[in-house]
C-alpha cells in the first residue's frame, strides 16, 4: 500500500522540542492524538485535544511509569497488518483500534550518563516502551509511519500537507530506516556503558559501535574509492567530528585525516604558549611553541618549507589576523584552531577555497577511548595512546645529564615523536622542530632523512648550520643499534631521549658517552602505524 492516511498517532517524548507544532498539525488533518505523561500536559496546555493513553488500553500507568505502552492495544494497533482478513478479525474481537503514526523519542540514557548520575538514575534511563513501540512502528511501516528524531517533524508535516493528510510507502520506508538505526545506536550505548564503565571489561564479548553518518565524500583516498564520514554519537565526542567548517570547499577523506592527526598533535600543547603544527600525508613537517602564534608558524614553517605547501596547520590559540596573513602566504588545505577573530575570518574569506575549521575547547591528549582498524576479516581494537611522560619519570643513562635547555628540547621532541609515523625520529632545538623523518623501515635511515631535512631547510633559510646543531633528538622507540644514534651526532644532536629496552641498550649508551651526549631514557614507546 502506498498512501496511508494517518487518523491516529501516538506520541511519547522525551525531547519535547517541536512537539507543539507537530501536534497543531496533525490536528489540523484531523489526527485523533494518543499521549502520554509529560508529552500529553504539553500538547493540552496549548489547547489541544489529547487522549490518554491509559484510555486506549484500560490500565493506569504503574510501577513509576515503567508499565504504560506495554500492551496490546497499543502494539497490536501497530502490528497488525491492515490488508490481512485474521488480523483485521483480531483487531475487532479485541477492540484494537489501528494507531498509524508513532512519534518517540527515547529516554537520555548518554545524556545521563555524561552528566556523571548515579548507577540507580543510568538505570531509570533505559528506555523499555519507546523501543518497543519504535520497533513494532518500523516493522510496519507498510502501513504505519515512525519518526523518532524532531528533525524529521518538517518533512513529516510537509508529506502530510502534500498529502491529504497520508504518507507515502517511500517515505515510511525511509523513516524505518532511521528508526532502527536510532534504536540499534541506543542499545549500543547501553551495551557499552554496561560493559565499559558498569562492569570495567575493557574488551568486552561484544563490541557495538555507534556513528552517524555525517556526509557522503567526493571519493576516498583515491578516486577510484568510494567515502563517507561518520561522527562518533553522544554528548562527548569531541574532535575534528564536531568542528564547524566556517568556510572553504567540501572537505575530502585525506583532509579529514590529515586534519585529525594535527588536532591530536596540537592538542598536545593545548596548556602550552603558542603551539603551531603542520601536517602534510598525516605527519608532522614542522611544530614550534613560541610567544606568538605568528612566530609559532614562523619557526614551524621554517622545517620544511617544501612539505607545508598544501598542508593541514593546527593552532592551539585563537587564530589572529596577524598569523592569519602569514598563512595565506602559501597554499594551505585545512587550518584548524579553538577559534579565529574577526580580522582573521576576513584574511581567509579572499581564500575561497582554504577550509577553516573552528574546534571549540581543544580534546583532552590524556582522555581514554579506542581505536580500530579493519583487516581481512576484522578488526584490530586498542586502547587510546594517551601516555606521557614527566620529567620524574626520565632516567638518565649517560656519564652527563642534560641542561635544562636540553631537557626542555628533549620532552618537545618526545612530545612530537609520538604522532610521527614510526620509525620515528624528531630532532628539535628551542621549542621547534629542526628535522623529522618518518615512516622509514629502519630506525638508522629516518635519522638520516631527518639531518638532511635540517640541513636542506637551513640552505634555503640561508642560516648557515642546521638547527640540528645543539638539538635534542627523540626517537620513537629503542635504538636496535649505535648507528642510528651516532647518525644523530654526526648532525649536531647533543642530547638523546628515548625508550630505551633493547638488547644492545649497554652498547648505544657507550656511544652517547663517547660523544659527549645526555641521553635520557623513557621506559614508553610511542609506535605509530
Amino acid at each position: 500500500m502506498d498512501q496511508v492516511k494517518i487518523a491516529r498517532a501516538l506520541l511519547s517524548v522525551s525531547d519535547k522540542s517541536g512537539i507543539i507544532e507537530l501536534g497543531q498539525a496533525l490536528a489540523r488533518h484531523g489526527v485523533e492524538l494518543v499521549s502520554t505523561g509529560g508529552t500529553a500536559t504539553a500538547l493540552r496546555d496549548v489547547g489541544l485535544a489529547v487522549r490518554d493513553i491509559s484510555e486506549l488500553t484500560g490500565f493506569p500507568e504503574m510501577m513509576d511509569g515503567r508499565v504504560k505502552t506495554l500492551h496490546p492495544k497499543v502494539h497490536g494497533g501497530l502490528l497488525a497488518v491492515r490488508d490481512d482478513a485474521a488480523h483485521v478479525a483480531s483487531m475487532a474481537e479485541h477492540e484494537i483500534g489501528a494507531i498509524d503514526l508513532v512519534v518517540v523519542n527515547l529516554y537520555p540514557f548518554a545524556q545521563t550518563v555524561a552528566k556523571g548520575a548515579d548507577r540507580d538514575t543510568i538505570i531509570e534511563n533505559i528506555d523499555i516502551g519507546g523501543p518497543s513501540m519504535v520497533r513494532s512502528a518500523a516493522k510496519n511501516h507498510e502501513f504505519v509511519t515512525i519518526v523518532t528524531d524532531p528533525g524529521d517533524y518538517a518533512e513529516l508535516i510537509g508529506e502530510m500537507d502534500a498529502s491529504a493528510g497520508a504518507t507515502s510507502l517511500a517515505f515510511r520506508k525511509r523513516l524505518a530506516a532511521r528508526a532502527f538505526a536510532a534504536t540499534a545506536t541506543y542499545d549500543g550505548m547501553i551495551a557499552s556503558w554496561f560493559g565499559f564503565a558498569d562492569q570495567g571489561q575493557m574488551f568486552p564479548e561484544t563490541m557495538p559501535v555507534t556513528l552517524k553518518h555525517g556526509s557522503t565524500l567526493r571519493y576516498g583516498e583515491n578516486p577510484h574509492q568510494s567515502a563517507a564520514f561518520y561522527t562518533a554519537t553522544g554528548p562527548q565526542a569531541k574532535g575534528i567530528g564536531q568542528a564547524r567548517q566556517v568556510q572553504g570547499k567540501e572537505l575530502s577523506y585525506n583532509n579529514l585525516n590529515d586534519a585529525d592527526a594535527a588536532l591530536e598533535l596540537v592538542s598536545e600543547f593545548r596548556d602550552a604558549e603558542p603551539s603551531v603544527v603542520i601536517v602534510k600525508h598525516a605527519n608532522p613537517c614542522g611544530v614550534a611553541t613560541a610567544a606568538t602564534l605568528e612566530e609559532a608558524y614562523a619557526a614551524a614553517f621554517a622545517c620544511d618549507t617544501v612539505s607545508a605547501f598544501g598542508g593541514i596547520i593546527a593552532l592551539n590559540r585563537t587564530l589572529d589576523e596577524s598569523t592569519a596573513r602569514a598563512i595565506a602566504g602559501i597554499f594551505t588545505e585545512v587550518v584548524v584552531a579553538p577559534d579565529a577573530d574577526e580580522g582573521a575570518l576576513a584574511v581567509f574569506a579572499a581564500k575561497k577555497n582554504l577550509r577553516l575549521l573552528l574546534t571549540g575547547e581543544l580534546p583532552d591528549p590524556k582522555r581514554g577511548g579506542f581505536q580500530a582498524k579493519s583487516i581481512a576479516g576484522g578488526w584490530l581494537v586498542q586502547s587510546r595512546d594517551n601516555g606521557s611522560v614527566g620529567e620524574a619519570d626520565l632516567k638518565v643513562v649517560t656519564k652527563r645529564a642534560p641542561t635544562a635547555q636540553e631537557l626542555a628540547d628533549c620532552r618537545f621532541a618526545w612530545t612530537v615523536a609520538k604522532h610521527v609515523k614510526s620509525n620515528a625520529i624528531v630532532y628539535a632545538r628551542d621549542g621547534a622542530t629542526a628535522g623529522i623523518g618518518a615512516g622509514q623501515m629502519n630506525r638508522l635511515e629516518s635519522a638520516r632523512i631527518a639531518a638532511w631535512k635540517a640541513k636542506d631547510a637551513a640552505d634555503k633559510a640561508g642560516w648557515g648550520t642546521p638547527r640540528t646543531i645543539g638539538s635534542a633528538v627523540a626517537s620513537d622507540a629503542f635504538f636496535p643499534f649505535a648507528d642510528g644514534l651516532l647518525a644523530a651526532v654526526e648532525a649536531g644532536a647533543t642530547a638523546v631521549i628515548q625508550p630505551g629496552g633493547s638488547i644492545r641498550d649497554e652498547e648505544v649508551i657507550a656511544a652517547a658517552d663517547e660523544a659527549g651526549l645526555a641521553m635520557v631514557f623513557t621506559g614508553m614507546r610511542h609506535f605509530r602505524h
